[in-house]
């Protein structure tokens, strides 16, 4: 798209709309980068699936859903103008939802990162073995931090591999955890809560070097403590491991109700933002490596 299309639509803004300097400019911004993006493609080459492969690259890159809309606002104002002007044959933005609903896609980590975090905790201390052993039952079973830190002696069942978490809405739920966080919390177990208690007793499962529960806020510090240590330059969180758990589940061909049920979803179209996830990572996958991605 050439730079006289968007001077006249500038213009027909600040003369015939009446609007201020700073709304003009505001337009002119927005509708630089989506040129840019464009990559002086013809008005009438510019397809509908173009302006969405432009909003989400917006989003991906972290701009809030109301910027995102108004950067479309500015995009059907010009396609419009240019169509009533006679200067496109045909508008890519009709009917094209205003994202006011989209929800911003989870940030997740790739396997490659979350082996590199569940490698940081020191074996050899007892505040190590039981950071591994919350890591690695964080990411296999996918809990929300709060049922983490919650957890008691009694929910866990190593022998038959799984454990009763109480979720949002007082539901409870069986979770598997897998061999790994299994051999984990049992290290854990064996050879490190009964020195961080301190011959006290407890019904919690992880417990603090106060020999009390572990609290969610010391555990966030923790897992960035370790993402730092591990080179992750993503900002790293509880809810980031849970998030790659359901992620990498459904990449591996995972049932989307089974994930559902392990997370605790009332609504599966909760979990369904995890098909996005892997969605999107495929475009991407395609428009790096296709010869005309």
């Amino acid at each position: 798209m050439e730079d006289v299309l968007l001077n006249r639509f500038l213009e027909y803004l600040a003369v015939e709309k009446g609007l201020s300097r700073n709304t003009v400019q505001s337009y002119e911004r927005d509708l630089r980068r989506y040129m840019a993006f464009m990559k002086k493609k013809e008005a009438d080459a510019v397809a509908q699936a173009d302006v969405v492969s432009f909003l989400s690259r917006l989003s991906d890159a972290g701009l809030a859903t109301p910027s995102v809309a108004r950067c479309l606002a500015a995009i059907r104002g010009l396609h419009k103008f240019l169509l009533i002007d006679g200067l496109a044959g045909a508008d890519p933005t009709v009917n094209l939802e205003t994202p006011r609903g989209w929800k911003r896609l989870p940030k997740t980590l790739s396997s490659d990162d979350v082996e590199a975090l569940l490698r940081q905790p020191d074996h050899a201390t007892s505040i190590g073995l039981r950071d591994k052993a919350m890591l690695e039952l964080l990411y296999a079973s996918g809990l929300r931090v709060s049922e983490l830190v919650g957890l008691r002696l009694r929910d866990l069942n190593l022998e038959r591999g799984f454990l009763i978490v109480l979720g949002k809405g007082s539901k409870e739920r069986a979770v598997p955890i897998g061999e790994a966080a299994a051999a984990s919390l049992e290290a854990y177990l064996n050879r490190a809560r009964h020195e961080l208690l301190g011959g006290r007793e407890s019904e919690y499962l992880f417990i603090s070097s106060h020999r009390r529960v572990i609290t969610r806020q010391m555990f966030w510090e923790r897992i960035k403590f370790y993402a730092l240590k591990a080179g992750i330059s993503s900002s790293v969180s509880p809810h980031t491991l849970r998030h790659s758990f359901a992620t990498h589940l459904l990449d591996n061909g995972a049932d989307l109700r089974a994930v559902q049920a392990m997370l605790g979803h009332a609504d599966i179209s909760t979990t369904q933002i995890y098909t996005h996830v892997s969605r999107e990572r495929l475009r991407k996958i395609h428009e790096k490596y296709h010869p005309r991605g």
